[in-house]
């Protein structure tokens, strides 16, 4: 496990990071993204989808509970756990999270039975306009990703 924090002030500058890490994810990869309503989530994948080659808008599946994003270099599989909370049917969701692409899942403590032991978790809380993310990877190739990201 490695673990790295960081700060933006923009919703430019936190979709120019992850922008980055979209360059570096790999198939099967999985990212559980927790913060308060308007914290950024969207936004950061937003900027990860558009450094995988993604032309399309992303924008939240609160909705949908996932929306599924092609025509990059992986499909990008976005989910929004927020409505699951105490749902306890099998939804189908380790296709994706075990599919080929990239999982990025919101709300990830509906769902953290299904939440495989490596993936990257990412927190994010704000205080006056400024993000804090605090980045943990876990597995030798999340740690990789970290690395050479941040």
């Amino acid at each position: 496990m490695k673990e790295k924090v960081f700060q933006t002030t923009s919703k430019e500058e936190t979709q120019q990071i992850a922008c980055r890490l979209g360059e570096l994810v790999f198939e099967n990869f999985v990212m559980a993204m927790k913060g308060d309503l308007g914290a950024g989530k969207t936004t950061f994948t937003q900027g990860l989808a558009k450094g995988m080659g993604i032309r399309k808008t992303v924008n939240s599946p609160t909705f949908t509970i996932l929306k599924i994003y092609e025509g990059g270099r992986l499909p990008l599989y976005h989910m929004d756990a927020y409505r699951l909370e105490g749902m306890h049917q099998d939804l189908g969701f380790e296709e994706y999270i075990d599919g080929d692409g990239v999982c990025v899942i919101e709300w990830p403590m509906y769902v953290e039975d299904q939440l495989p032991n490596e993936r990257l978790d990412i927190t994010i809380s704000i205080e006056n306009e400024i993000r804090t993310f605090c980045v943990v990877a876990y597995g030798t190739r999340y740690e990789q990703v970290l690395e050479e990201w941040l």
